[in-house]
């Protein structure tokens, strides 16, 4: 019962959590009005401005943020007890995750949906913006070279989720067609999208499809990377409503109704016993992990590296992309913020919760070894896959602990009855579909950051009258398609590599980005602070409260500083160094260290001094921005 009694406790703590600390947040300190302009209504370009509803934007946002993060950060975080897991998601999520995302939300709501990077250039210094969106370029390159090898690695360990995944792109464009022009209620098109995607996913493995799936789980590594980079600049080039909409909004459904089903599963389970063997007995469920293990074999110290492990689902910089880069341009009602931007990562804490459930109890009731060799129940299933931190290690260790766990729990509800199989590759479509919603996001994300460097990239140059020109050496990359195409292209090139250590090979080709990807953890949570100094500083130059956002400022930024250099020194002493990670890694201490000496010197001096206003709108934008207060 201890399992079940964790999953109500936390869902309890959320709700609480979100009608109380939530709720403050939204009336006393950003101070939410229905009635305000909002940018999706004020620059509406039908493309990237959208005002839509909050249930839509719910769903675009909470499985961009998500992708693979609460999934794979809990299921090797655990390794050092569920203990210490569960209380950094619970506590993280809902005292520093959800502020960060709910502040980058409204400020860049308030700043005509311009993303954090942009706004660190007026509430800080332009120094500082083009600091920030350094890091932000880098980041997400990494994030694009590294997902086509990680959706290529789920494909190959579950086949049977690669049609159900493919099968989404169209079922999205026509849902996005059928709303956008027809105007209907979202009830009919949520039904027949659940309906669709189970049916695809219980029948998506049979006979010829089943085939398929094989022929294009085999393909190579960097055939679905230049697959899904192509993709990606699709989808981000289209407007949001065509594809990335609807097809998040078919995820975040998939994903709740599965969540719900887990949930049920994890009752059942918890009352009756998992499903049963072939002698009819159900296994007791229990959690068969250790609640403390300080020091597991092989692995780093639980402080700090618990706190850059889980990310997502605790805090995650990417969070602050999202939030200030699509959702802040769609939201139609300034009202709506609390419900995307603190709702979604309470949500998100809760799916970490139940990850860590899932790999700490529900593989308990039976997995096969990390081999495929033998079947083991209760400790021994446990031990199987986290017997040393080398084991737990890899991408297929850690998703396989949550999909068989998970699967344990919809097997115990009968799920297998509907098809063998059905459960894991419920789960499996579940991994895939968040990692392909993380990608196309990505992609459109950087595009924003490509586009807001060329435009703040300025040469001046005296002409022949001695007159100083503003030149911009880059203005060809302010278009979308052009910064879209710089985006793959450079993301291609990076992933196009082999991995480190092996030479190159049609084969090995894909893997690039893990030669940086070690660093990507830390830079990802130094992100988090980084977006928490904006915050900060917007809410200082109005006079509003700081006391609850310092502390989580502090902590963001220390932390992750604190874990590249004790990685920096190992990577330094180690036989054959990487010397492009070091240089990172180096690189990203030292541009904290600036931005953070530029905050410092400018605070004392920013109490009440408003930072420079944006130019006013067009005669257009400010008629329009009087239908803000009657949108919602």
């Amino acid at each position: 019962m201890a399992t079940l009694s964790i999953a109500l406790g936390a869902l309890v703590l959320y709700l609480v959590a979100y009608h109380t600390y939530g709720k403050w947040l939204a009336k006393k300190i950003f101070k939410l009005d229905p009635q305000a302009p909002v940018p999706s209504i004020e620059l509406n370009d039908g493309s990237d401005y959208v005002p839509t509803k909050k249930s839509v934007v719910f769903g675009h946002h909470f499985t961009s943020i998500a992708g693979t993060g609460p999934i794979v950060g809990p299921a090797i975080a655990v390794m050092w007890g569920w203990v210490p897991a569960l209380l950094w998601v619970l506590f993280g999520s809902i005292l520093i995750g959800a502020v960060h995302d709910f502040g980058a939300l409204v400020v860049s709501m308030r700043n005509r949906g311009q993303t954090v990077g942009d706004i660190a250039g007026r509430v800080l210094n332009p120094r500082v913006r083009l600091l920030f969106l350094f890091i932000l370029l880098l980041a997400l390159t990494i994030v694009l070279a590294i997902f086509g090898l990680v959706i290529a690695a789920v494909f190959r360990q579950y086949p049977a989720s690669i049609f159900p995944c493919l099968v989404q792109i169209p079922l999205a464009i026509g849902i996005g067609l059928w709303l956008h022009r027809k105007g209907i209620q979202l009830l009919i098109p949520s039904v027949l999208a659940l309906f669709l995607m189970y049916v695809t996913v219980i029948f998506g493995n049979v006979g010829l499809l089943g085939q398929f799936n094989e022929t294009l789980a085999g393909l190579s590594n960097i055939t679905w990377v230049v697959i899904l980079l192509i993709y990606s600049y699709i989808a981000s080039v289209l407007p949001v409503w065509t594809l990335l909409q609807p097809r998040d909004y078919i995820n975040s459904l998939q994903l709740l109704t599965a969540l719900a089903l887990v949930i049920l599963g994890l009752f059942v389970a918890a009352i009756w016993g998992g499903a049963p063997a072939e002698t009819g007995v159900r296994q007791e469920l229990e959690i068969v992990a250790p609640a403390f293990q300080w020091a597991p074999e092989g692995a780093p110290m639980m402080f700090p590296f618990l706190f850059i492990t889980i990310a997502c689902g605790a805090i995650s910089g990417f969070h602050c992309l999202v939030s200030s880069g699509t959702s802040s341009k769609q939201i139609k009602c300034e009202s709506d913020a609390q419900f995307v931007g603190y709702g979604s990562m309470l949500t998100e804490g809760f799916l970490a919760t139940i990850v860590i459930l899932a790999c700490c109890s529900g593989l308990g009731l039976g997995s096969t070894g990390p081999k495929g060799e033998g079947f083991f129940t209760g400790v021994a299933a446990w031990e199987g896959r986290y017997s040393s931190w080398a084991a737990a290690q890899g991408l297929g260790a850690k998703v396989g602990a949550f999909v068989d766990g998970s699967a344990n729990f919809l097997k115990a509800l009968g799920v297998e009855s509907l098809g063998a199989g059905t459960s894991v590759a419920l789960m499996g479509v579940l991994v895939a579909s968040f990692a392909g919603t993380t990608l196309d996001t990505a992609c459109r994300l950087q595009r924003y950051v490509i586009q807001e460097l060329a435009s703040r990239l300025v040469l001046q140059r005296k002409n022949i009258n001695g007159e100083q020109t503003a030149i911009r050496p880059l203005s060809m990359l302010i278009n979308k398609h052009a910064a879209t195409l710089f985006a793959i292209i450079l993301a291609g090139a990076m992933a196009s590599l082999p991995a480190p250590g092996k030479a190159w090979t049609l084969e090995t080709a894909g893997g690039g980005g893990l030669v940086l990807w070690p660093m990507f953890g830390a830079t990802n949570q130094l992100l988090g602070g980084l977006a928490f100094l904006v915050i900060g500083f917007w809410l200082w130059r109005r006079k509003l409260p700081v006391f609850f956002i310092v502390p989580p400022m502090i902590f963001m930024l220390v932390i992750p500083a604190y874990a590249t250099v004790i990685q920096l020194k190992a990577w330094i002493g180690s036989e054959n160094p990487n010397w492009a990670v070091i240089v990172m890694g180096v690189a990203v201490i030292l541009l904290e260290i600036w931005m953070v000496f530029e905050a410092i010197l400018l605070w004392p001096r920013a109490r009440g001094i408003m930072e420079e206003a944006l130019p006013p709108l067009g005669g257009t934008a400010s008629a329009s921005s009087g239908e803000g207060g009657r949108s919602c």
